[in-house]
């Protein structure tokens, strides 16, 4: 009966966020984080696996080694929420892991990602415990572009929405709630600064228009080359010089400040930069530049009726980096900066709001 009790007073959540070369979770009480781990692998260690998803053994049993080692009592959670991953287009929100969102991410349509396996792991953990569901939030294939935005130019090609919808709501939100406002009630553009950048221009709650960050377009990054000109981009691909897959890793991975300068690292170009630097300067506020010009890019769209611009993401902690912003678009609408991410915290509210039933979880049923 004590246990039963603890459980309905108080809202116990594990997230689950697998990167590329990390596993994060965390366990938050309602509100309150509880334990943080941030799961480093070497490379050595997954070099063994051919593809993603043959590490999901490999890292759920990880986790559970960490939950055990930190003595987390995880008969007391109620949700498991995952990062989710690479499914087809769909609405912001909450989703329960279900059938088919497991087959999905198994059999991923839109391509091979170490989210993938958040919701796999959440569902395995959740199915193990007396009281806990699982669900993912908010995944990077959230898709509520208008019918005009999905415009490319040709027929052949069909403007996608991928982008950090995780995190840019769950700042679009953080900021409604300090002035006391509704998000679905604001015109907002955010902006997450990050490996990959990505510019939302979110319309009474739905981000409307958004550059695809995972294929590179709309501003350059620290390792994406943002969007090319394309004519000469078609005339390398029939050189003979790159293969396919040359080509993909110059736009993503191999682009942006990694192509110019030699390091994916904001922190160590903007060093450079400050210390006399005069390329890694040019870049780095070429940069900036990229990035105020697709803000204002979004301000049409929102016809000129922005309540503010919000900035966020890694970068976002460059004061020098982010002053270049703002001088450029201060005129559009106030800019609050939020910097760094939270994902983890993101996800734990929205496994929150689920249990206290602010939320009702949507069924992904494609």
């Amino acid at each position: 009966m004590e246990m039963t009790h603890q459980v309905s007073e108080n809202a116990w959540i594990l997230a689950i966020n697998p990167g590329s070369t990390s596993t994060k979770i965390a366990v938050y009480q309602n509100t309150n984080p509880v334990f943080l781990k941030n799961i480093k692998h070497t490379t050595d260690e997954l070099k063994k696996f051919e593809t993603i998803a043959e590490q999901y053994p490999f890292r759920k049993e990880i986790i559970l080694k960490e939950l055990e080692k930190a003595e987390i009592h995880m008969d007391y959670i109620q949700a498991v929420v995952g990062r989710g991953g690479l499914l087809k287009p769909i609405e912001s929100g909450v989703y329960e892991v279900n059938d088919a969102m497991v087959r999905d991410l198994k059999n991923s349509p839109v391509g091979e990602h170490a989210s993938n396996l958040g919701g796999l792991i959440a569902l395995d953990i959740a199915n193990s415990l007396p009281n806990a569901k699982a669900y993912i939030a908010d995944p990077v294939v959230v898709d509520e572009l208008s019918p005009l935005a999905r415009v490319s130019g040709h027929p052949a090609f069909r403007r996608k929405s991928v982008f950090h919808a995780l995190n840019q709501k769950a700042v679009a939100r953080t900021f409604a709630k300090s002035i006391m406002r509704k998000y679905e009630d604001l015109n907002l553009i955010v902006v997450h600064l990050g490996g990959g950048i990505t510019v939302g221009a979110h319309e009474k709650g739905r981000v409307v228009d958004v550059n695809n960050g995972l294929d590179g377009e709309g501003p350059f990054s620290p390792e994406r080359s943002g969007t090319l000109p394309i004519g000469d981009l078609i005339k390398i691909a029939f050189s003979g010089r790159y293969t396919k897959e040359k080509l993909m890793s110059m736009v993503v991975g191999e682009g942006g400040l990694v192509a110019y300068l030699g390091s994916n690292s904001a922190y160590e170009i903007e060093n450079r930069a400050i210390n006399g630097d005069t390329e890694a300067k040019f870049y780095f506020d070429a940069m900036a530049y990229q990035v105020a010009k697709a803000i204002g890019s979004l301000c049409p769209v929102l016809y000129g009726n922005v309540d503010a611009i919000l900035i966020t993401g890694g970068i976002a902690n460059s004061t020098y980096f982010v002053n270049q912003i703002i001088e450029r678009c201060h005129r559009i609408a106030p800019i609050h900066v939020y910097p760094g991410e939270d994902e983890m915290r993101a996800l734990a509210l929205n496994g929150l709001m689920v249990i206290k039933g602010e939320v009702v979880p949507s069924e992904y049923d494609k």
